[in-house]
């Protein structure tokens, strides 16, 4: 039974960057990634706020590098899908779809995934009209008329992806203001082909083998109304991927692992790094900071160093 110094659960940019740290400082680590490196990151076209890229990278690309870079100092990568872990065994129990690995440390990185709104037919019309990414499927709706749902950072942009391919975009939020960013508020109220419904809620996805419209309430007067489209880019925040830990882990409210800037959770040896984290700012930067700061109390925790409670802070 091969017992690994560190075990980490998703391959996105604080996993990898946890691999980096500790594959440097000389432990024997194993990535455990479902599909391929960079988690959410991987589906941006272009990230210009991550020092470094004058120019911006797609998300894709910086994923591969932060791989490559981690396994040239022998970080190993398993593609597996984690079924269940058990954190407080020693070591560290985690079994996937490719058997079952043991770690003396673990870092939680499994990301979020987009939050759905919960309608009927909102799944089995994924890829006949909802999508929950317009980096990836923007292109399919050239010269045709889309809708994105949200009024945060993440709506604003993937509005802004859409502009230069549709033929309209109707912004579909459920206040009277973007709770985006004011760097984007200029360049979307200038846009010619971009329409705005303000104080509007999806209540129902109109559809005839693929999505044509969308059934909408007014949040302040409760009249309904509908608008025709021939896709919906859902952005209202994403789901942490807790679920396997939410039996062993504090989370928060939201759903998110409580752990603080050293990423310690409440069980000796278990970090939570990135998007599955309680904090005020989720980015790739801050991921990466997660796993760097994961691997440093990593360390002090193998050396028989870090405080043996190990409760947030």
């Amino acid at each position: 039974m091969k017992v690994y110094d560190m075990l980490i659960v998703g391959g996105g940019p604080g996993g990898y960057t946890a691999a980096l740290y500790a594959a440097r400082a000389g432990l024997s680590v194993l990535v455990l990634e479902k599909l391929s490196a960079g988690g959410q990151m991987a589906l941006s076209e272009r990230i210009e706020n991550y020092p470094g890229f004058p120019e911006g990278i797609d998300g894709y690309t910086l994923a591969e590098q932060m791989q490559a870079q981690a396994e040239r100092f022998g970080a190993q990568t398993e593609l597996a899908e984690v079924l269940a872990l058990d954190l407080r065994a020693n070591p560290k129990i985690v079994e996937t779809s490719e058997g079952t690995f043991y770690g003396r440390t673990v870092v939680y990185a499994a990301g979020a995934e987009p939050r759905q709104l919960g309608l009927p037919m909102e799944q089995a019309l994924v890829g006949r009209g909802v999508s929950y990414c317009a980096a990836c499927d923007g292109a399919f709706y050239r010269g045709k008329t889309v809708a994105v749902v949200g009024g945060g950072d993440s709506a604003a942009a993937e509005a802004m992806h859409l502009l230069p391919v549709a033929k309209k975009v109707i912004l579909i939020h459920r206040r009277d203001t973007l709770r985006a960013t004011k760097v984007y508020h200029a360049a979307l109220t200038q846009a010619e082909n971009l329409e705005f419904r303000w104080n509007s809620a999806v209540t129902e996805l109109i559809y005839d083998g693929r999505l044509t419209g969308l059934r909408l309430k007014n949040t302040v007067t409760g009249e309904e109304s509908s608008v025709s489209c021939d896709g919906v880019f859902i952005s209202v925040g994403r789901e942490p991927a807790t679920a396997l830990v939410s039996s062993q882990l504090s989370l928060d409210k939201g759903g998110y692992i409580v752990a603080g800037e050293s990423t310690r959770t409440e069980i000796p040896g278990v970090y939570a790094v990135g998007d599955v984290r309680s904090k005020p700012l989720r980015q790739v930067v801050t991921a990466v900071a997660d796993g760097a700061a994961a691997v440093h109390s990593a360390q002090s925790f193998l050396a028989g160093l870090e405080n043996t409670d190990c409760l947030p802070e």
